[in-house]
């Protein structure tokens, strides 16, 4: 019988003072707990504590069904992306676990890792994806990129369309679902 080998991704950071990062992390298993506007919700107020708490400006952002684009920029020179990811998603995984502990507690099999240290996740494992930007035509990319997710996906056929994006924000100057933070946008 041949040895099972599991292989640990890990998601190199790097805190660099003055750099943007586009933050993108999943659903567990890939499944589409984002679909639930209650979901979607207690997200918002999970980056805007975050973004409180550790002062980075939010320029862009997409929730898909089954995973979240972010593109961030730290304002303080010492600080921790991991930090921020970390606030982010325990907090909507504390609150999804709990809903569905007192509403539907046979939901939660979506949710069982089947390990006695970790009963239950709503994101999944790993450090997911995060890129420095630091130039202006690689910013601008990244907030194309996140806006068309939706388009991509075939969940819509215009950017606009798609409800818990920032294009509206962008476009349009609509501050919902978040409020972004156009007006730190770089002049290069």
């Amino acid at each position: 019988m041949q040895e099972e080998r599991f292989i640990k991704k890990k998601c190199k950071r790097y805190n660099f003072s003055g750099h943007a990062h586009e933050l993108t992390f999943s659903c567990y298993r890939n499944q589409k707990f984002l679909l639930s506007d209650r979901t979607c919700q207690w997200l918002i107020k999970s980056i805007e504590r975050a973004r409180e708490k550790h002062n980075f400006y939010l320029w862009a952002f997409v929730f898909m069904p089954d995973h979240v684009h972010l593109l961030i920029k730290p304002m303080d020179e010492d600080y921790n992306i991991s930090n921020i990811l970390k606030d982010i998603k325990t907090d909507t995984a504390r609150k999804a676990v709990k809903y569905l502990k007192e509403n539907n507690p046979s939901g939660l099999s979506k949710l069982s890792t089947s390990q006695n240290y970790r009963k239950y996740r709503f994101w999944q494992k790993g450090g997911g994806y995060d890129r420095n930007i630091i130039k202006e035509n690689t910013l601008l990319d990244s907030v194309k990129y996140i806006h068309n997710n939706p388009v991509r996906k075939a969940l819509v056929d215009e950017a606009g369309k798609w409800y818990f994006s920032s294009y509206n924000c962008w476009i349009n100057g609509i501050d919902k679902p978040i409020r972004i933070d156009k007006d730190t946008w770089p002049l290069f």
